[in-house]
């Protein structure tokens, strides 16, 4: 997944506000204490980044 695909997913499911504050305020399941920008920016795939916010979000499996 490219980084593009990753936020327009973000702000498709969240909005552009929340989806923002998500990827910034969010510590995510499994990735070291880490949320999904600081993810991003350590080089994890965003495809594994998108699949984590899924799942700590309950996103239906269809739209992962």
């Amino acid at each position: 997944m490219r980084l593009t695909e990753f936020h327009e997913r973000v702000t498709l499911r969240f909005g552009a506000a929340y989806g923002a504050s998500v990827l910034t305020d969010h510590v995510l399941s499994g990735f070291d204490g880490r949320t999904a920008a600081q993810a991003i920016e350590d080089g994890v795939d965003p495809r594994d980044v998108w699949r984590a916010l899924c799942v700590d979000f309950d996103v239906p499996r269809e739209q992962w």
